[in-house]
């Protein structure tokens, strides 16, 4: 099946499972979900919240609260939350405020924390590695097209990954291993 650079409604055959998402959709505001349309996905970006303890529900809500504060725009497509639950945000098919330069064709991620040192815990580390696989099979993209917010722009994000990096190649490894595990099985 030839794949088109457009995202569309077309339902490809994924060999990679969806994980469980909960579907909590920002309004379109100015400040965190643009509802501007998102045609082509090149790189996913993994980040974290930079607020250790707080939750998938918390975080969702401060994008929320972007659109009557207005102190700056922020968002992401998923929440993954330290007790591994995903929350989204925005649709696939639309942009988030995440990586400035790269919002027009990229998705995010931002990852909940509880340690000092900014490390997922397991929870979250193994719903990330599940969630990198199926958006690898679900936009034809290889483990190359996962970045840290850091690799555009410097910021120091998510910043255990950016000080370890021998632990930011072995999540690439484990979702390498995850997809090609999985890559037998259909969602």
């Amino acid at each position: 099946m030839e794949r088109t650079e457009r995202i569309s409604d077309e339902v490809v055959e994924e060999r990679v499972a969806s994980p469980e998402i909960i579907k909590n959709f920002l309004e379109i505001n100015e400040f965190s979900r643009p509802g501007t349309e998102l045609e082509n996905v090149k790189s996913i970006f993994v980040h974290y919240t930079a607020n250790p303890g707080t939750s998938a529900a918390q975080n969702r809500s401060y994008f929320s609260n972007l659109a009557l504060t207005h102190e700056t725009s922020a968002s992401a497509h998923l929440i993954i939350g330290y007790d591994g639950e995903i929350v989204q945000c925005i649709p696939f098919d639309e942009q988030a405020y995440a990586v400035m330069t790269r919002n027009n064709d990229s998705i995010s991620i931002e990852c909940c924390y509880v340690s000092d040192d900014g490390s997922f815990t397991q929870e979250t580390y193994d719903t990330l590695v599940h969630t990198l696989a199926w958006l690898l099979d679900k936009y034809d993209l290889t483990v190359n097209d996962i970045l840290r917010h850091y690799d555009c722009g410097g910021k120091k994000c998510p910043i255990y990954y950016v000080e370890h990096e021998d632990a930011w190649e072995r999540l690439l490894q484990d979702v390498s291993a995850y997809k090609e595990f999985s890559g037998g099985k259909t969602a």
